[in-house]
């Protein structure tokens, strides 16, 4: 099976607007969504009740609020638009009655994308954990007492040799999380495309990674 990863809403809806064009594919175009969200959710620590999010919301980071949401985790928005936004795209869901604004920076994890200014970095608590959502890293790493954490990623499996690193701001052996469902994809040769508006079972993605020995990456605990 072939696989495309097509990446960003900008370019062609993450891939729906191809596939809408083009009905009659012999491939699947995979744009890796849903395990970039499996990495995101199982990425926060245990224990946590409450999570602020904050940058230009994406399709990604629609998925992981309503994952965490339906968890019990409390997703808290520093803004009222982005608020209305997961409001919106939680489609009237009770899950929505997770979602918060607030005007308070002590929240521990922040899930923060493209868009996060070094003024709302420098309001975070001392040993606040940013977690980017986001396929880059912020531009501006602000504090040197708190922690960031990679972009989505995890490593790869030990059998899999001569890899160097996916993206020069990953460590060797560690590979992006959109890359990875698209491969995943392929081995378990499933037989749907993952792009548009649509994810796939981000649970059932998760498990095939672990399955086909892709390990999760360590949280920090430092910056």
């Amino acid at each position: 099976m072939e696989i495309i990863n097509y990446q960003g809403e900008e370019l062609n809806r993450y891939g729906g607007l191809f596939v809408h064009k083009n009905p009659e594919l012999k491939i699947k175009v995979v744009d890796g969504s849903s395990l970039a969200v499996a990495v995101l959710t199982n990425s926060i620590p245990d224990g946590t009740t409450q999570v602020v999010i904050r940058g230009i919301l994406t399709k990604v980071a629609y998925a992981t609020a309503f994952a965490l949401c339906q968890k019990g985790i409390q997703v808290v928005t520093l803004r009222e638009d982005e608020h209305e936004k997961l409001i919106r795209s939680f489609g009237g869901k009770s899950e929505s009655k997770n979602l918060l604004v607030s005007r308070s920076y002590c929240q521990k994890i922040w899930l923060v994308g493209n868009g996060l200014t070094e003024e709302e970095q420098s309001k975070a608590e001392r040993g606040t954990m940013f977690v980017p959502f986001s396929q880059f890293p912020p531009a501006k790493k602000r504090r040197k007492d708190c922690t960031y954490h990679l972009t989505p990623a995890m490593a790869t499996p030990a059998a899999l040799e001569n890899v160097d690193s996916c993206e020069n701001w990953l460590p060797r052996r560690v590979m992006s999380a959109w890359r990875i469902g698209g491969i995943v994809h392929a081995l378990e040769g499933w037989n749907e495309h993952e792009c548009g508006y649509t994810i796939s079972n981000v649970d059932t993605v998760w498990d095939a990674a672990l399955r086909h020995g892709f390990v999760p990456l360590t949280i920090p605990t430092q910056s």
